[in-house]
């Protein structure tokens, strides 16, 4: 083949590829343009309701957003949320430690996991509310109480998660680290971890989404600060702009956890899986 056949025949692929390269590029930016123009057409939607029928009830758009950039500036607006946030993280690291060894545990354990399934059940089946009235009755009003109910109720969740994929764990793995005389760590390492990474990565999307909820319940009925308390504080006000101000915030920051944290942690979790072509 001479150099000008070479040339000729690299020419004729480049578009194939350029247009392989548009079409891949075009592809991964449809689903965030589909979500941008979705959330256009409700705020359009908004508008036009909340200027059809002004009420101080159903507030404009242009009310929240005043609401939002004067408590922002203020710095009223980050001190609740940061408490809110730091909030959920510890809730979530407590429960998603607490249930994820017990799980495994009664996952792995049979009598253990029949003296101590009426627990879970009855756990899994207590009201979230009466929960966080009887912690803050028993232990106070304060942080730690505040935390511990709101861990309690999702700790019975992680449990069932990661008890069932306990009972699915291979066991030729685990002769196979006996055969080669694995220490507890790299057991713990090589084969425990990548066949419970799945479950702990459902368990951690069905936390992060069921905890932020449960804090501002639990920040309503007895902290001095918070998300959850300034909506109650404004609720007494009648201020449905301030209300509808922190509560978007907040789903705009648990939103973006979820699309920028929780769902690639589970795409690599889940990468092993055979995808729809």
């Amino acid at each position: 083949m001479t150099l000008r056949e070479a040339n000729s025949e690299d020419q004729q692929s480049q578009p194939g590829r350029s247009s392989s390269n548009s079409s891949a590029l075009g592809q991964a930016l449809t689903p965030a343009l589909t979500v941008l123009i979705s959330l256009v057409g409700l705020f359009l939607l908004w508008s036009l309701a909340a200027t059809m029928w002004p009420s101080r009830a159903f507030p404009h758009p242009g009310q929240v957003w005043q609401v939002l950039v004067k408590d922002t500036v203020s710095g009223e607006l980050p001190y609740h949320l940061g408490m809110t946030l730091a909030r959920v993280a510890a809730s979530f690291v407590l429960a998603m430690t607490i249930g994820s060894v017990i799980g495994i545990a009664l996952g792995s354990y049979r009598r253990a996991d029949q003296f101590f399934n009426a627990w879970v059940i009855l756990f899994l089946n207590v009201p979230a509310l009466v929960i966080i009235v009887l912690a803050y009755i028993w232990f106070g009003l304060n942080e730690v109480a505040a935390i511990g109910a709101v861990a309690v109720n999702k700790i019975p969740n992680v449990i069932v998660t990661m008890r069932e994929g306990a009972r699915a764990l291979d066991p030729r793995y685990r002769e196979m680290a006996q055969v080669y005389r694995f220490s507890a760590l790299d057991r713990v390492r090589h084969v425990l971890l990548p066949q419970l990474q799945p479950y702990f990565a459902a368990a951690s999307r069905s936390g992060i989404a069921l905890i932020w909820k449960i804090v501002l319940v639990v920040e309503l009925l007895g902290r001095s600060n918070g998300v959850g308390f300034q909506i109650y504080l404004y609720f007494q006000l009648f201020d449905v702009a301030a209300i509808l101000a922190y509560t978007l915030t907040f789903v705009a920051i648990m939103l973006l956890i979820e699309l920028l944290l929780v769902q690639p942690f589970e795409r690599h979790a889940t990468r092993w899986r055979r995808r729809p072509a």
